[in-house]
């Protein structure tokens, strides 16, 4: 079941609304938590009944290592690290059989001419999120940051539905708090509102924007033979835009949905594209994988408490296991590494000159020059390094690059323009009677890419939009005519990019 889905808007949602109400207004508060894990349990099952298996297989095993633990207690540390070592084993075992165990049968075959047979195996919607969730409860609870939280809680921190598949990575400090609330706090209905704009908002982001680049770029890539240089560089371009439009449509909505809920998830998205450099965008884009890693991995590594030199060697470990989570490939892994080495290079340079350049006085519009210059390059770079990250392979990815080089600038592939011939605008433009104007087919690609680029590089991101918004007439209109354009295209529905990580 997809957010973007007939099912989902008008069925699911609303039913899970009205009763999860009814029964926090009675103040049954645990009523209205069993409500909300079995409708997440039928969220999640909804896409394969053996995926829910093994969900509910990972929660109770993961519910009795925290159970052990805290038994335990101090009292030995031995027994009780022995613990929480066999929950983190047990977890990124299970990830590793679904997500990676293709992957290193197919390299082992390569390398040493075997013939092992693949696994057939389907890789569960939103695995790696969950098991990072699984891991990062265990080793807080290890810590004695929190006490156990009960069972209900804790299946409803891992199983709630709005975060489930696709994040954000939630920790037990953000989402605990608010589930002891459930049931105790009055029905907020100016946060409701705000809610189903960002909801609205996301929906637009994945169904109009998002799903238009993503056809363009879907057939640019099985049809590479045809591309050119110009093709290749708005593929790269438009796959930056959808990757972001897809990913932060989706978390938008889980925020949105979840706030309707009254219950907030932490922002996973902040304008990414207006980073100033690589450091500055990683603090921007997909926030709590960011702060996953930096918490549990890098700073356990000793972070850069210990030299320069093991300061990079992390950083570089943790980009590598960043390409890695996000897919089974050597594509990601290269993908992961170009982040971690320009990463690495900025982190030197910021070391090195960012002090000694901030105590100069510069002229205002010399560091506005300066900024829009750094954004500009951070852009290409991140949307260069995406092509590997959308490719099938590296070899696919250098072909793509390999076009840009070439030179070969003649018109945009008329095929590739008309995936933004969107029904609704083509009309207008026959009403102005210029579809029958040679250029008329690439006036719609030219305005929905360079909206999508004013959105992205001078709006404010849809959190910030939604909290500015007040309940008045004319945002109710607004909002009910974003909803309905979307609701009105849902015939080409498609899943989210990340369902596959």
């Amino acid at each position: 079941m997809l957010f973007n889905s007939y099912e989902f808007v008008f069925m699911f949602l609303p039913v899970c609304l009205f009763f999860y109400y009814i029964l926090a207004k009675r103040g049954e508060g645990k009523g209205a938590k069993i409500w909300l894990i079995a409708m997440s349990l039928w969220f999640y099952g909804s896409f394969r009944a053996e995926y829910l298996i093994i969900l509910i297989i990972s929660i109770l095993f993961n519910y009795a290592a925290v159970c052990m633990m805290d038994r335990v207690g101090t009292e030995n540390p031995g027994r009780k690290r022995g613990t929480l070592t066999a929950g983190i084993i047990g977890n990124l075992g299970l990830l590793l059989y679904f997500k990676y165990a293709n992957f290193f049968i197919e390299n082992i075959n390569g390398a040493f001419d075997g013939e092992l047979p693949l696994l057939h195996v389907l890789l569960p919607i939103g695995i790696s999120f969950i098991t990072f969730q699984q891991i990062s409860f265990l080793i807080d609870n290890y810590r004695g940051e929190f006490k156990s939280c009960g069972f209900l809680n804790y299946m409803l921190y891992i199983a709630y539905f709005p975060k489930l598949v696709e994040g954000p990575i939630a920790v037990h400090s953000e989402l605990l708090p608010e589930f002891e609330m459930i049931g105790k706090k009055r029905f907020d209905a100016e946060s409701f509102m705000r809610g189903i704009c960002l909801f609205v908002f996301g929906m637009f982001k994945k169904v109009i924007l998002a799903d238009t680049f993503g056809g363009a770029v879907n057939y640019g890539y099985s049809n590479l033979e045809m591309m050119h240089s110009l093709d290749a560089v708005l593929l790269v371009l438009f796959y930056a835009l959808q990757l972001y439009f897809d990913f932060s449509g989706y978390c938008d909505m889980a925020m949105g949905v979840s706030r309707m809920f009254g219950i907030e998830l932490p922002i996973n998205f902040n304008s990414p594209y207006k980073a100033k450099n690589i450091v500055d965008f990683w603090k921007r884009w997909h926030i709590t994988l960011n702060r996953f890693f930096t918490k549990y991995v890098y700073i356990p590594l000793g972070g850069n408490r210990e030299g320069a030199f093991k300061m990079y060697r992390n950083l570089l470990i943790i980009f590598l296991l960043s390409g890695l989570w996000h897919g089974a490939g050597w594509n990601f892994i290269l993908w992961g590494m170009l982040h971690g080495l320009l990463y690495m290079l900025t982190r030197m340079w910021q070391r090195k000159y960012v002090r000694r350049a901030e105590n100069r006085n510069q002229d205002g519009i010399v560091r506005l020059f300066v900024r829009t210059l750094s954004v500009l390059c951070t852009f290409i770079y991140v949307s260069v390094a995406w092509v590997y990250f959308r490719a099938d392979s590296i070899a696919q990815g250098n072909e793509l690059l390999h076009l840009i080089i070439d030179r070969d600038f003649v018109r945009v592939n008329k095929d590739l323009a008309g995936y933004f011939n969107l029904d609704e605008f083509w009309y207008v433009l026959k009403v102005l009677h210029l579809d029958g104007w040679e250029f008329g087919h690439y006036i719609l690609m030219f305005v929905i890419t360079a909206s999508s680029l004013f959105l992205v590089f001078f709006c404010k991101n849809t959190v910030q939009i939604a909290e500015k918004i007040k309940p008045r007439a004319w945002s109710a209109v607004v909002m009910a005519g974003l909803f309905l354009w979307c609701v009105l295209t849902f015939s080409n529905v498609s899943s989210f990019i990340y369902f596959n990580f």
